[in-house]
């Protein structure tokens, strides 16, 4: 049994009239939880669905099923709901779903609100003991299942409950899809284990729309609607929450843990967020490795790094640097062979500090190399530029030349956008700082190729879109707007 399986017994026999789950319309104690995931439990056992895909909103609905699995022993696929068709169509085939739950209304399930449908005989591609498949988009237009054992879940489960100071009295609000692995894990289980209350409301009464669209006032307002105590953002969100809260929305005043990852961080949009009052606590994890590695907490906070590992994780680097990760409960890509000799290289630059805490310096791979012979990492100089709100957007290219240019999505005008590269260039050195800059005319998209299905953008393809241009800057010297 789980750990979280446990905890929602144990919490059901002691305080069986404590809130567990909250949200669209439906409130849960720990003892109806308990009894309402044993009755789903049991349905789905009763169906001989061995990998089972959950295409719902965030809501209980959410939480039941993917505990229900658990319990049953079913491999469950979330479905995130900012996959394009086609990526869900290749989820579905390539993880052998069996059957899917999604919206609509079917009485013969003990949940309501939710359709079960039949697929087609599963693959069995899915390694043995997977308990979950969470795919990522990664760098291209096709998603990639990452297989996790129950105990690579669950010790993440034990530690992030640690490093969060997780009690009874948190009420945590999901501001991130439940799909995504780190909202999964820090949003549902996390609350569940130390016996908090976890509010999980569709995405939309909460200001998300898609996955990159937000309202950073209905947001502001869900969190104190909530009297969230904590929360889990990415970049993008925490800068539109920082934007509303400049234009005057009130404070979540019950905030006391507001963790930030999933990609880099800016130094000045945690400082903005320390200024405005923000309880934000940088963190940084792989699915590889469950969700997250290392992460600042309170009382032990150092913004210019990502925190200490956790208590369970296990670190080395390689010779150039690169952090390696004791993945024990990784199971490997799907229809991949499982990794080998329990290290795993994670792709990422970065070093251990004398007090223990990780700094990450960028991926490995887009790591380029100035003419002067200077290493940058373009996710550093992108971080900075993405923390000035004129910059919505942005991708840095400077291998083999002299400095550095960006491709910008911007709808503020170039001197305002002029003004954002100096803000972040005085936050830079020299040879980081962005020299020249050239406008997109469009969005980077999963549509037109240049962003994954979650919106990081594809750096490839945008040089590939925009390289003549980029060529024509060190050459002209200027500023220009090119259509891909």
């Amino acid at each position: 049994m789980s750990v979280v399986l446990e905890a929602l017994e144990r919490h059901a026999g002691a305080r069986p009239h404590a809130t567990a789950l909250r949200g669209d319309g439906i409130t849960l104690s720990y003892g109806e939880l308990h009894a309402v995931v044993d009755r789903a439990a049991q349905a789905l056992r009763r169906t001989g669905v061995g990998v089972l895909g959950l295409a719902l909103d965030n809501g209980p609905a959410w939480a039941i099923w993917d505990l229900a699995c658990q319990s049953a022993g079913i491999t469950v696929v979330p479905m995130p709901g900012f996959f394009t068709a086609e990526q869900t169509r290749y989820t579905l085939a390539d993880a052998g779903v069996e059957a899917l739950i999604g919206p609509g209304d079917d009485p013969s399930l003990p949940i309501a609100g939710c359709r079960w449908q039949a697929l087609a005989s599963g693959t069995g591609r899915v390694p043995p003991k997977t308990a979950k498949v969470t795919y990522t988009s990664g760098t291209t237009g096709r998603p990639k299942g990452v297989c996790l054992a129950q105990s690579a879940i669950d010790r993440v489960v034990v530690s992030l409950t640690e490093a969060a100071g997780a009690n009874t009295t948190d009420r945590h609000l999901a501001l991130l899809p439940l799909a995504v692995l780190l909202e999964n894990i820090g949003g549902l289980y996390v609350p569940l284990f130390s016996g908090a209350t976890a509010v999980l409301e569709p995405l939309a009464r909460i200001g998300v729309a898609g996955s990159s669209r937000v309202d950073p006032a209905r947001m502001l307002a869900a969190l104190g609607e909530a009297r969230a105590t904590t929360a889990i953002t990415v970049p993008a969100l925490l800068d539109a929450l920082l934007q509303g809260l400049e234009q005057g929305a009130a404070a979540p005043d019950q905030l006391r843990y507001l963790a930030v990852g999933g990609a880099a961080v800016s130094p000045h949009l945690l400082a903005r967020a320390h200024e405005l009052g923000l309880p934000v606590f940088q963190g940084y994890g792989l699915s590889e490795c469950a969700s997250v590695v290392a992460v600042n907490r309170p009382g032990d906070d150092d913004p210019a790094s990502v925190g200490r590992p956790l208590a369970h994780v296990d670190l080395t680097f390689a010779a150039d640097g690169e952090i390696q990760v004791r993945t024990e409960g990784f199971l490997g890509y799907l229809g991949e062979p499982p990794p080998a000799g329990g290290w795993w290289p994670t792709g990422d630059l970065g070093h251990l500090d004398r007090h223990g805490r990780l700094h990450i310096h960028g991926r490995k791979k887009n790591l380029f190399i100035t003419a002067f012979g200077r290493n940058v990492s373009p996710e550093w100089v992108e971080a900075e530029l993405g923390a000035e709100p004129a910059v919505q957007q942005v991708a840095v290219f400077g291998e083999a030349r002299p400095w550095n240019t960006a491709v910008i999505v911007s709808g503020a005008p170039d001197a305002a956008v002029g003004r954002a590269i100096e803000n972040a260039n005085r936050r830079l050195p020299d040879y980081a700082q962005v020299r020249c800059w050239l406008r997109a005319t469009a969005p980077f998209t999963p549509d037109n190729g240049l962003a994954t299905a979650n919106g990081r953008v594809r750096r490839a393809a945008v040089s590939d879109a925009y390289g003549a241009a980029l060529d024509f800057l060190y050459t002209e010297n200027h500023t220009t707007e090119v259509a891909p």
